[in-house]
This record gives structure tokens, sequence and C-alpha cells, in this order.
């Protein structure tokens, strides 16, 4: 059976994996999706610690994430819908919101 280390690892992984593609990509899609896939190797951290010591506040935390990240996917995806509506674009870069 694998050890905490195990699964921190993965999680790290994770968390970098979605933070590195949160810094590199231009597309607003990709963008969530990278903060969607930092938010799971937070959740596996917790639960992995949960686990590890005996306790259920980490599968609590976990939860409250899912439930966040699930309010912040239909808030953004409606705030994409809507620039793309206005702008007809979802690439970062051509975003400039305080110009009219």
């Amino acid at each position: 059976m694998p050890g905490i280390t195990h699964y921190l690892t993965v999680s790290a992984l994770l968390f970098f994996l979605g933070l590195a593609g949160f810094i590199s990509r231009k597309n607003m899609f990709m963008i969530f999706l990278s903060v969607e896939l930092m938010l799971n190797g937070i959740n596996l951290s917790f639960v992995a610690f949960s686990r590890f010591f005996q306790a259920l506040d980490g599968h609590v935390f976990a939860f409250f994430v899912i439930a966040i990240a699930a309010a912040e996917a239909g808030i953004s995806l409606a705030m994409i819908i809507l620039l793309y509506k206005n702008r007809q674009t979802i690439d970062v870069d051509r975003f400039n919101i305080m110009k009219g």
C-alpha cells in the first residue's frame, strides 16, 4: 500500500502542472481547466492527510473545495461566454477591460 508521500507527490505534481498551465496559457478555457487541476491537487492532499491522521477533517475540506469549484465553474463559464459574446475572442492577451 502506498504511503502518504506517494499521494502528496502526485498532489504536488497536479498542483504545479495546473500552476504552469495557468501561467503559460492564453486561452481562457485552458486557464479555467488549469485552476480546476490545481483544486484537484489540493483535494488529493486534503484526503491524504485525512487518511494519514485517521480524521474526517480533510474529507470535509475536500467537500467544501468541490462545492466552491462547482460555483467557480458556473461563474467563470458565464463570464467566458459573455466576454466571447462582446469581444469575439477568448484570448487573454486581447482583453483590456479598462478600455471601452
